[in-house]
C-alpha cells in the first residue's frame, strides 16, 4: 500500500493568525473541533519529517485557529499555510462490523441482489435527504448508462457490504 492511501485529508491549513506562530485551521471532519481529536497532523505532501502536534487550539468567530509545536513565528506559519491536513488511517476509530467508512466504500463493485454488475463506487456524497454513490458502470453496460447514481439507505437499498470481497450488493433496478 502506499502511503496516499494509508492516509486521509481532515483539513486545510490557512493563513496565518497573529505574531505567535498561530494558524487558521479548514476543517473537514463532521463535528468542527474534531479535527483535533487526531494527532500527529501530517501536512503538505506525505512523507517523513512533516508530522506536527497541535500545542494549543480554540474557536475564533465561527472558525477555528491553533498553535503547532515548531511553529513559533509568522513567517513559521506562512510557509504552512495552504498545506492539507492529512491524518495516518490507523488513527480512526475502529467500527463495528456493520458500520463501513466511506474510503473504503470506493472502488468496491455495485452488484444487484439478481446478480447484474452496476459497476465500481467512484465516490459517495451527501445530498440532505441521504448519502449517495456515484457508481462508474462498466463499459459495456446493457442498459447504456456511464453513471449511476444509488442511494447509501442501508436495509433498504443496501443489503450487503463485503470489505473482503470489495463488494456491495443493492436492491436496485440496472435500468434507472
Amino acid at each position: 500500500m502506499s502511503l496516499a492511501s494509508d492516509t486521509l485529508v481532515i483539513g486545510k491549513i490557512g493563513a496565518p493568525y497573529g505574531v505567535k506562530g498561530w494558524v487558521k485551521v479548514t476543517s473537514y471532519t463532521h463535528d468542527l473541533e474534531g479535527v483535533f481529536a487526531y494527532t500527529p497532523w501530517l501536512l503538505g505532501q506525505v512523507q517523513e519529517g512533516n508530522e506536527y502536534v497541535v500545542d494549543q487550539w480554540r474557536t475564533h468567530n465561527k472558525g477555528l485557529v491553533a498553535k503547532l509545536i515548531g511553529v513559533e513565528t509568522r513567517d513559521d506559519a506562512e510557509s504552512i499555510k495552504n498545506l492539507e491536513i492529512s491524518i495516518k488511517a490507523e488513527l480512526l476509530p475502529e467500527l463495528d462490523d456493520s458500520d463501513v467508512y466511506w474510503r473504503e466504500l470506493v472502488g468496491m463493485q455495485v452488484v444487484t441482489d439478481k446478480g447484474y454488475n452496476l459497476g465500481v463506487i467512484k465516490e459517495l456524497f451527501e445530498t440532505g435527504a441521504n448519502d449517495v454513490m456515484l457508481v462508474k458502470a462498466n463499459l459495456n453496460d446493457a442498459f447504456g448508462q456511464k453513471e449511476r447514481m444509488v442511494p447509501y439507505l442501508f436495509e433498504q437499498v443496501i443489503k450487503q457490504v463485503d470489505r473482503e470481497a470489495r463488494m456491495v450488493t443493492v436492491d436496485w433496478d440496472p435500468a434507472f
